[in-house]
């Protein structure tokens, strides 16, 4: 059932983590343990969300995609939050464009956690199963700290909504 399962959900998101033994290659501990730049200056460790299920999107602010599918992420935390799904922003930015991203964010209404990765951003993203360190880039990770799987270009509705059904179960 969790193999047939796990197929769906890829083939429904595109999800580079297709069964259980391909989601073995994106490494959440790299997430979990990265401290990155909060939009008010402050260190942010990515501890502090494990256990709940986590919808963590990789973007810039010139990037064209990224900047289309914000909206549907500020929509499902609007729509998904009370249920506990955590959207988590990472800019793939430098500390010293700080207060950039906070307009950025403030512009796009981000009403999610928002940090900046720095030099970190591209190895997490990699360590996360983004060899191209491409972007957009999602990843889905259930309550139990695993990802679920992840998505390289735009999140569409369609895959949000079928995200938030796998990390609800």
């Amino acid at each position: 059932m969790i193999r047939k399962f796990a197929v769906t959900l890829g083939l429904s998101l595109g999800l580079v983590a297709a069964s259980a033994h391909a989601g073995e290659a994106i490494d959440t501990a790299a997430f979990f343990s990265s401290t990155l730049t909060g939009l008010d200056g402050g260190k942010v460790a990515m501890e502090q969300f494990r256990g709940r299920p986590l919808v963590v999107n990789f973007w810039a602010r010139w990037c064209g995609p990224c900047r289309d599918e914000i909206p549907e992420l500020v929509k499902l935390r609007a729509e998904q939050g009370a249920d506990g799904i955590e959207v988590i922003g990472v800019a793939i930015e430098e500390n010293d464009k700080l207060e950039a991203v906070k307009d950025f964010a403030k512009a796009y209404d981000m009403r999610y956690p928002v940090v900046i990765a720095a030099k970190d951003g591209i190895p997490l993203m990699k360590a996360l199963g983004n060899p191209q360190a491409g972007m957009p880039f999602t990843v889905y990770i259930g309550r139990d700290g695993k990802a679920l799987g992840s998505k390289l270009g735009l999140v569409r509705r369609a895959d949000l909504e079928a995200a938030a059904q796998a990390l609800l179960k």
